[in-house]
C-alpha cells in the first residue's frame, strides 16, 4: 500500500483515490517535500517550547480529561482564520486534496480540522477509533509526519488495524517526514506506538457537516 510521489501529480492523486476505494486507506511517501515539512516541524517545536501545545485529552464534553497513560501527545489546533505561513501551505494543499476526492470519490467532505501533535519520547496513544459514537462528522482521517531521518528501529509507528478477515492483522506506518497517511475514520482502529525520540505530526480530519 505504499507509493512514492510528489504532491498533486496525477499519479499521486490517482494512487490515493484508488487505494481509498480499494482498501480504505492510503500511504504516500514524500507527499510534502523536505523544505515544507521542515518548516512545519520547526513551527511545531517553537510552539511547544513557548508552551502553546497542551497535553491532549480523551473523551468529549464533561467526560473529557487528560489521561497520559492512554494518550501522551501535546497538541494545538490550527485556526483557519489566522494561519502562519507554514500552516497556510499545508492548509491549501489539503483543501485541494479534499476538493479532488469529492470530485472523484463523491465523499462529500465539507471542511477540515487539523492540529499539531508532538509526542515526547516514550509516549503513546492507545488503540482507538477517530469517529465518536454520537458524532459521524469525521469521514477521512489524515496524518502528515514531520520527522526527518526517521529509522524504523526508533519505533513510533501508527499501527492501523485491518480486521480479522485480512491476511495481515495490521500495518505499521513509520513517521518519516513528508509521509501522508489517509484512512476512513469509521473503518479503522489504530494506535500510536512509543518511540525512542520525539515524534511530530499534523493530525487532520476531513468532515461532513450535518
Amino acid at each position: 500500500m505504499l507509493a512514492a510521489a510528489d504532491p498533486f501529480k496525477t499519479d499521486s492523486l490517482k494512487y490515493i483515490e484508488t487505494e481509498l476505494e480499494r482498501s480504505g486507506y492510503a500511504v504516500v511517501h514524500d507527499f510534502f517535500d523536505a523544505t515544507d515539512s521542515a518548516l512545519l516541524a520547526a513551527e511545531c517545536r517553537a510552539l511547544h517550547d513557548a508552551g502553546e501545545l497542551r497535553p491532549a485529552a480523551v473523551g468529549r464534553g464533561d467526560a473529557r480529561s487528560e489521561q497520559a497513560h492512554i494518550r501522551g501527545d501535546h497538541t494545538r489546533w490550527f485556526d483557519p482564520s489566522a494561519l502562519a505561513p507554514a500552516q497556510s501551505t499545508y492548509w491549501t494543499r489539503m483543501q485541494a486534496l479534499r476538493i479532488h476526492l469529492n470530485r472523484t470519490l463523491l465523499l462529500g467532505l465539507d471542511d477540515l480540522e487539523a492540529q499539531y501533535a508532538l509526542y515526547p519520547a516514550g509516549t503513546r496513544y492507545a488503540r482507538h477509533r477517530d469517529r465518536f459514537r454520537d458524532d459521524d462528522a469525521r469521514i477521512l482521517s489524515s496524518v502528515l509526519y514531520l520527522n526527518a531521518h526517521w529509522c524504523d528501529d526508533e519505533g513510533g509507528a501508527l499501527r492501523l488495524y485491518l480486521g480479522v478477515a485480512e491476511r495481515n492483522p495490521h500495518v505499521d506506518i513509520y513517521p518519516e517526514s513528508g509521509t501522508l497517511l489517509l484512512f476512513l475514520s469509521v473503518e479503522f482502529d489504530h494506535e500510536v506506538l512509543p518511540a525512542s525520540r520525539e515524534r511530530l505530526s499534523i493530525a487532520g480530519w476531513f468532515r461532513r457537516c450535518a
